[in-house]
């Protein structure tokens, strides 16, 4: 009986940018070199020919590009934006200590329905990556055109923590003290079994 298929959660590489800024949907580099440790650590656990699905921003698809570079048997990398990061709009690489404390007391008080920084509510974010999430979960079975291949995202911090949320409780909306704190590093992944 073969192993169920998966779906990989991989966060990019060390971004660009000063600790302690805002930079959700910001579309900044990965440090190459951390772009490069984190594709050699992937190409040794991924699994023969799994797909890899990218974020549209330019920090996930580094790492993609690179491991798809070093591990050629994956499939080419497909962009998809809504795997990318939750867009904070005005306090997009604004300092997160610069930012108004009353903004952030409305956005724990109403944590679904808030746009922190005017863009993008929770409640959105985890509506656009349900309908990837569910068809990267789909039971699929394989054809004479080949096995049934895990997928990789390559993505986000947010996006992660809503795709886990989303598989633990589909349908239901969090508040705050139930959201996922931890999520994988720069570089690092958790994993969802189809079917589980």
């Amino acid at each position: 009986m073969s192993p169920p298929r998966r779906l990989w959660l991989v966060r990019h590489a060390r971004p660009l940018v000063e600790p302690g800024v805002c930079y959700g949907s910001s579309d900044l580099e990965a440090d190459p070199q951390d772009t490069c440790r984190a594709a050699q650590e992937l190409c040794a656990v991924l699994p023969f020919g799994a797909e890899l699905i990218m974020s549209g921003l330019r920090r996930a698809q580094q790492l993609a590009h690179a491991l798809h570079e070093m591990r050629p048997d994956l499939k080419e990398p497909v962009a998809d934006p809504r795997l990318n990061e939750m867009d904070f709009g005005r306090y997009e690489l604004v300092r997160w200590d610069e930012i108004a404390r009353h903004e952030y007391d409305a956005w724990t008080t109403d944590f679904q329905a808030y746009r922190f920084g005017g863009r993008e509510s929770l409640a959105e974010m985890l509506e656009r990556v349900a309908a990837p999430l569910r068809a990267a979960l789909e039971t699929r079975h394989p054809t004479a055109a080949g096995p049934d291949h895990d997928q990789v995202w390559i993505t986000h911090a947010g996006v992660i923590r809503a795709a886990c949320w989303l598989h633990a409780r589909p349908g239901s909306l969090p508040r705050v003290e139930q959201w996922p704190r931890e999520a994988p590093g720069y570089g690092g992944w958790t994993t969802i079994d189809a079917g589980n």
